[in-house]
């Protein structure tokens, strides 16, 4: 069954799950509007298989600096995330996990007792979008909460 709309009540836990694009944005300003005073982590995961880049001077870079590269780009997106909270004046926390996407995002809810998850309805585009398949569906059909999908 797929949920695409749940309301939660304001003083629950809500995970928002949040890549950057522009499904991820609409995500986090839909939770920030609609759950102003529930407590939001925003969480943005790191998937290493992906996270590709150049080195010095346009040579391959290390899996270790890749990875950091990554890091280093979740960590940028958690600041815009932070930066779209401030403009709501809603206090949110944030993480950073490592892994598949829609797996941690299930395990992340599940773990940290959160009630509800919202997300976009797709964010990456291209081959990692083959490769990962669909997040959103993924997560809707195994999460052991309700799932909010905003397009």
């Amino acid at each position: 069954m797929w949920v695409l709309f749940s309301r939660v009540r304001d003083d629950t836990t809500v995970l928002v799950a949040f890549d950057g694009s522009d499904p991820g944005v609409a995500a986090l300003e839909f939770a920030l509007r609609e759950y102003p005073d529930a407590d939001i982590t925003v969480l943005t995961v790191v998937t290493p298989a992906l996270s590709g880049g150049e080195g010095i001077g346009g040579f391959p870079a290390s899996s270790e600096v890749r990875f950091e590269q990554a890091r280093e780009e979740a960590e940028d997106r958690l600041d815009e995330a932070r930066a779209l909270a401030d403009q709501a004046g809603v206090d949110v926390d944030t993480a950073v996990e490592v892994g598949r996407p829609a797996s941690v995002i299930v395990e992340y809810a599940d773990e940290h007792d959160a009630e509800s998850v919202v997300l976009g309805s797709h964010g990456r585009d291209g081959l990692s979008r083959v490769l990962l398949g669909s997040v959103a569906e993924a997560v809707v059909r195994q999460s052991p909460v309700p799932v909010t999908v905003v397009r």
